[in-house]
């Protein structure tokens, strides 16, 4: 994965082609440092210089080199707005979910699978994982995530009783 999803356009703003981006990040103040944007529209990937980017409610809005008109921007309408992985800051501690995502997940040497998605629920995340056994959904506790080996991709668990068994 070389490029990370963090906002979505939503429509134009105004008359000179800016963007009106709902972000996907809890820190929107993030797009006010970026150089560049990776539009993405289905299947086709565009790359694009910031010209200017500001914040407006819980908004973001964008001038990109290149949109300068409510008809080119309207052909961006529903696109991902992605970032190159490297842009990514790092975190004081833990680790952003795409890190997690494909990452291997094992109960000591027995390999359970892979991580296919990461769920907010409310009271804890839960992680997706695709396995030999189906799908498996384990509870993002410290009692049960025991260590977490970013580079490494792999993820070593203790699962709670019974959970493979109610598969």
């Amino acid at each position: 994965m070389d490029e990370v999803l963090i906002g979505e356009v939503l429509r134009p703003q105004g008359i000179n082609g800016e963007l009106k981006i709902y972000p996907l990040t809890n820190n929107p103040e993030r797009f006010l440092k970026l150089k560049e944007v990776v539009l993405r529209c289905g299947e086709t990937d565009q790359r694009f210089k910031i010209i200017n980017a500001r914040l407006q409610m819980e908004f973001v809005l964008l001038k990109v080199e290149g949109i300068d008109s409510v008809e080119q921007a309207e052909k961006y309408r529903g696109c991902e707005v992605r970032i190159d992985r490297a842009e990514v800051p790092p975190l004081s501690e833990g680790w952003y979910y795409f890190e997690l995502e494909g990452m291997q997940v094992y109960e000591g040497e027995l390999l359970l699978g892979t991580i296919s998605q990461v769920l907010e629920t409310g009271a804890n995340d839960v992680y997706v994982v695709k396995g030999p056994k189906g799908e498996l959904c384990i509870p993002a506790l410290k009692s049960v995530v025991q260590h977490v080996d970013v580079p490494g991709r792999r993820m070593e668990v203790i699962l709670p009783p019974g959970l493979l068994d109610i598969q």
